[in-house]
């Protein structure tokens, strides 16, 4: 039997608060966690490894940050919905560029996820 995500170990509730620059950064990262959580919950359905799966997850918890970054660069950014913010971001190629990242090891793996998430939401048509 697949196992939850928190059984894992992994909760997503606090995320929005541990981006946030701004408290209006709290309901845009709300946004970015609704649409992860089924990206997560699949990964796990197709048996991936528990490490595999936190590794994953980490880069989401990464990515996540870079979008509300890019809103509190850009707050104009606000006005888009987060999915279309994150299309915007990630894709075929990978994901935007992450200033927490430094081997090039991280950046495969940060860039593997953006496409697992692009293909996901592709074939979810979420």
């Amino acid at each position: 039997m697949a196992k939850s995500l928190l059984e894992i170990g992994l909760d997503f509730d606090d995320w929005p608060q541990r981006w946030m620059g701004l408290p209006e950064d709290i309901p845009y990262g709300e946004e970015i966690v609704s649409i992860f959580m089924p990206f997560a919950e699949d990964l796990l359905s197709k048996g991936y490894k528990d490490k595999t799966v936190k590794k994953h997850i980490d880069n989401l918890w990464l990515l996540g940050g870079e979008l509300i970054r890019e809103v509190n660069m850009d707050p104009d950014l606000r006005n888009k919905e987060a999915l279309v913010l994150l299309l915007e971001n990630i894709g075929t190629y990978g994901g935007p560029y992450c200033s927490h990242l430094e081997a090039d090891e991280e950046f495969k793996s940060f860039d593997s996820t953006c496409r697992k998430l692009f293909k996901f939401l592709q074939l979810t048509k979420r």
